[in-house]
């Protein structure tokens, strides 16, 4: 380690995980907040995604390509996904995901209509803390719905206080923490508070689920999860990967468990036949009381836990969970001795990074703002996945693609592969990758994860995701949409920032990144550069009609500063 990084726990586990010594960041928050809705999982002959998959449709749907949940957890390939499922006993469905309005739903476009904070997060997610606030009485889906519908552009948008459903405070804290014992080893604390004025009923229903990855092709390999034995203190269920072989989940005391399968239910989708067990089971044996909805054998590819409270006004619930390769013994209690102790050591070693990071003569209220925007950056990490090519042509156990499909959106991106955690604006309004939002999101984390942000910048121009014609995959909606153009001037601030706190040049990184900057730049000039004066346009991102930094301009200060060759008779203008 470079004498000039301060030898916190953090940044050795930085380290660990930049040399490939400790896979640190294999698990994190890269579960999106919302799949609905999204281009990728849009099927449709007319690209409609708001309506292909709805918010009343994905608790029954499978999702092809990512998964969703609150306060969401998994692998960085999304193999194995954890998260947190509430209810009131007054909502008319479980709350496992979080919930907002449609583009055409919305008087303002697409809008989230929950409250939930992200509190705290170190790099290698060694420890991270969550904050969501569930309404005591019913939520009010259809009033959101239709009270914003009714409304025009020109209205407020009615947002969920505005129901009067938090009145009284009749709400609950509910704070998720993690916090990471080995690589492999994560400790999970979920607590509830009352903060009504009266005794309130909860139940807490941690879910744990594979994404379906064995529905798509053919002879797929087909996670198992089950109950594990009796005869210690708490319960465990085991949970069996083809990739990471057998994991446990460690449960506190001996709730039931709940055992469903990550399938469509397409008898209540389509009206056809299909299976008994369905992703929405848990749902409807919790709250339809169908006895049927759930596994007799104590199996499945979902499963949660059921926890049932009555708190008391101002009192808090608490559960424990450990999700791990170790197989403990029965006589041992893997949520005991070190758990809560492990908890406080990580949340030091966090304070301490943070202490390196941030300014010391800023104000207590200051250093909390500027740490809580560095976890909002840091849990909106995702697990994104979009194999272009396969989605256009179908997968060969589903049923053909609309032929339309095939000059429909994004049909000239056929190379496109991304199966990768990548910076996201959010996970809910925006759940997939922009370029040049991602650029922005680098220059701030290279504060706290340089090489995280140097790999993001890189990414973006990997032969899987440039476009053969040079052009960097914009966002979702439209891949070959123009963004303006900052990937240059972020790899040469993540380039300066990296330099100014590890004392040494990673000229390595822009040698990498420069040749690739070239081939993008050559498009800008061909293709969005009609008058030869270096501003492009076209575009839907406002500064893109008149870039205030050109890419010819940003190349040539890489070159210059990093002591490259440019190549011969190449010149470079503002």
């Amino acid at each position: 380690m470079d004498p000039r990084i301060p030898k916190t726990a953090e940044h050795k586990r930085l380290e660990e995980s930049r040399d490939r010594k400790s896979h640190w960041k294999r698990w994190g928050p890269y579960v999106s907040e919302r799949a609905w809705g999204t281009v990728r999982e849009d099927y449709s002959a007319n690209g409609d995604a708001w309506n292909f998959v709805s918010h009343d449709a994905a608790r029954s749907k499978a999702y092809r390509w990512n998964e969703e949940g609150i306060a969401g957890i998994c692998d960085r390939h999304q193999r194995i996904c954890f998260a947190l499922t509430l209810w009131n006993e007054k909502d008319p469905i479980l709350k496992e995901r979080i919930f907002g309005l449609t583009g055409s739903e919305g008087n303002h476009g697409e809008d989230v209509k929950e409250y939930y904070f992200y509190l705290d997060s170190t790099p290698t997610h060694s420890y991270m803390k969550y904050l969501y606030k569930y309404p005591q009485a019913e939520f009010p889906y259809a009033r959101l719905i239709e009270e914003n519908r009714r409304r025009g552009k020109d209205d407020p948008e009615f947002e969920l206080i505005d129901t009067g459903i938090f009145d009284d405070d009749r709400y609950f804290d509910v704070i998720v923490e993690y916090a990471k014992a080995s690589p492999e080893d994560l400790l999970i604390r979920i607590s509830a508070t009352n903060r009504g004025p009266e005794p309130a009923r909860l139940r807490l229903l941690p879910t744990i689920w594979f994404r379906n990855t064995w529905s798509w092709q053919p002879n797929s390999p087909k996670p198992r999860m089950e109950k594990g034995p009796n005869g210690r203190p708490g319960t465990v269920i085991h949970v069996d990967d083809p990739v990471y072989g057998r994991r446990y989940l460690y449960l506190e005391n001996k709730p039931q468990v709940l055992f469903t399968e990550n399938e469509t239910n397409k008898r209540r989708l389509f009206d056809v036949p299909g299976p008994v067990l369905c992703k929405d089971g848990i749902n409807d044996f919790v709250v339809n009381r169908r006895i049927d909805a759930v596994s007799s054998e104590s199996e499945g590819t979902k499963a949660a836990p059921e926890y049932r409270f009555t708190i008391a006004p101002g009192e808090t619930a608490t559960i424990k969970l450990r999700f791990t390769d170790q197989n403990w013994a029965p006589a041992k209690d893997p949520l005991n001795g070190d758990f809560d102790r492990l908890f406080l050591t990580r949340k030091m070693e966090a304070d301490e990074f943070y202490d390196t990071v941030i300014q010391p003569d800023l104000s207590d209220d200051a250093k909390n703002v500027i740490r809580q925007g560095f976890a909002g950056l840091l849990w909106s990490k995702q697990f994104y996945h979009y194999v272009q090519r396969e989605w256009l042509q179908g997968d060969r156990a589903g049923p053909p693609p609309q032929e339309e499909r095939k000059n429909g959106r994004n049909h000239d991106w056929t190379h496109l592969y991304n199966a990768d955690v990548i910076s996201m604006p959010d996970k809910w309004e925006y759940p997939w990758y922009a370029a040049w939002d991602l650029a922005f999101h680098c220059v701030a984390l290279a504060l706290v994860d340089a090489d995280f942000a140097k790999e993001q910048l890189v990414l973006l121009t990997r032969e899987w995701y440039m476009h053969p014609n040079r052009q960097l995959p914009a966002y979702e909606w439209s891949l070959g949409d123009v963004n303006p153009p900052v990937h240059a001037w972020a790899a040469w601030r993540v380039y300066k920032i990296d330099k100014k706190q590890h004392g040494r040049a990673d000229r390595a990184f822009l040698v990498r990144i420069f040749h690739k900057l070239m081939l993008n730049f050559t498009w800008w000039v061909n293709r969005k550069d009609a008058e030869g004066m270096n501003i492009f346009q076209g575009g839907s991102s406002g500064s893109t009609t008149s870039a205030f930094l050109t890419a010819a301009h940003l190349c040539r200060r890489v070159v210059l500063s990093s002591s490259l060759t440019a190549p011969a008779g190449w010149q470079c203008t503002r």
